[in-house]
Order: C-alpha cells, then sequence, then structure tokens
C-alpha cells in the first residue's frame, strides 16, 4: 500500500508535468542552464524518493525531470 505522503508528492508532480507541457509545445523556451539545472535537481530528488520506497512520488519525479532536459535540448 502506498503511503499519503507519496500520494501528494506524486499529485504535486503530475502538476509540475502539467505546467510544463506548454513551454514544450509552445514557441518560448526557458534558458538551457535553467533546464539543465532543474531536472538534474529533480533527477536526484526522484533517486531520493526511490530510496525511500516511494515510487509514485519517483515517477512523477523523473517525469518532470525528463521534461526539463527535454526543454534544455529544445533551446
Amino acid at each position: 500500500m502506498f503511503e499519503w505522503q507519496d500520494l501528494v508528492l506524486m499529485i504535486g508532480g503530475f502538476g509540475f508535468f502539467i505546467a510544463l507541457l506548454p513551454s514544450v509545445f509552445g514557441e518560448r523556451k526557458p534558458e538551457r542552464l535553467s533546464s539543465i539545472i532543474a531536472g538534474s535537481i529533480l533527477l536526484t530528488f526522484g533517486i531520493v524518493f526511490a530510496t525511500l520506497d516511494l515510487w509514485l512520488a519517483f515517477t512523477s519525479t523523473i517525469l518532470v525531470s525528463i521534461t526539463w532536459f527535454i526543454l534544455a535540448i529544445q533551446v
């Protein structure tokens, strides 16, 4: 069974993912360095969540991290 913290972090992660979609599909992109830093920090958070067995939070956080790296590539 999942802990309530895992569910809350997952919902927040998917919220951030949805918030990034206009940037992915739009013309305006954040700076490359900002995208790389955000993606790297979130990747680290995802690894930490995995070590805590927070698999839902891990999944949504890695998804947001990948989205930031996609934005870095698009610049």
